[in-house]
């Protein structure tokens, strides 16, 4: 969580640093523990990084900004590593030498124009091995609508859906401009994401992740039409994907529930594998 650094890096990463009078309310929102390892996504100038090493055992952080990540390098705790570098372009998946067996936990105000591609990272890390226990972030509260929200509602969609199938999630506290520096134009929450194994799992979690994508593309079509934007669709014609799946062909996306979802993915990964 950043705070004090140069107009020029604030414009470049879209950085908005959290006021001193909110850090012992994210550390209660964030609740470390002795004894766990924790990557902090832009540390800034260590406002939370500090606190945090002062409780876990182990604090890596990634630092976007080369300025901020030289001066936290010079003046943080023996028990922090620096990470100088964008996180969309290394990420977790370089770390797994310098994580434990126990799975580490994730902390971090993530800059509103990345914080998606962020989640979606942190889900393939999730996906490809690394031990991850959870995710406490600091989000756009837009972004944290979409997270928690419900089928039928208008935040449901792709982003919902994606997290969902790997992790649980919740909103722990809310932010006002007035907790950062610049103040943003908009309100933040908090939220916690519980990495867990899928459930249901797919049968092709990356089929998956396309149908979901395609017909979200139509998100106010039908499903019968929404799944013309679905390529896997050609042998298996959408009414009758639709129709061994359960599903109405007059239900839009938007209704439909994670687990209607997996089985209509299983569906068509049924069917392409007795092509």
């Amino acid at each position: 969580m950043k705070r004090g650094t140069t107009p020029f890096s604030r414009k470049r990463f879209g950085q908005h640093f959290l006021e001193p009078a909110w850090v012992e309310k994210v550390l209660r929102a964030i609740a470390p523990q002795a004894g766990e390892t924790f990557v902090e996504i832009g540390p800034g100038r260590g406002a939370l990084t500090r606190p945090l090493a002062a409780r876990a055992r182990r604090v890596i952080a990634f630092e976007i900004d080369r300025d901020l990540a030289a001066e936290l390098r010079r003046s943080a705790p023996p028990n922090v590593t620096i990470v100088e570098g964008d996180f969309l372009d290394s990420g977790l998946s370089t770390l797994d030498p310098r994580l434990s067996t126990v799975p580490a936990r994730v902390a971090g105000n993530l800059p509103y124009n990345v914080a998606t591609p962020i989640l979606f990272k942190l889900v393939d890390a999730y996906r490809g091995g690394v031990p991850i226990a959870d995710a406490t972030l600091m989000l756009q509260r837009e972004v944290a609508d979409r997270l928690v929200a419900s089928p039928g509602t208008g935040d449901y969609g792709v982003l919902t859906i994606a997290i969902a199938l790997h992790a649980s999630v919740e909103r722990v506290l809310s932010l006002p401009p007035g907790a950062f520096r610049p103040v943003p134009k908009v309100h933040s929450s908090i939220v916690r994401l519980r990495f867990h194994p899928p459930e249901p799992a797919p049968r092709d979690v990356d089929l998956f992740n396309a149908l979901v994508q395609a017909a979200f593309t139509r998100r106010r079509k039908t499903l019968a039409n929404a799944l013309l934007a679905f390529p896997a669709t050609r042998g298996l014609p959408p009414a009758e994907a639709l129709h061994r799946a359960g599903l109405a062909p007059t239900r839009r996306p938007e209704t439909v529930t994670l687990a209607e979802w997996v089985g209509l993915a299983d569906v068509f990964a049924s069917a392409r594998a007795v092509l």
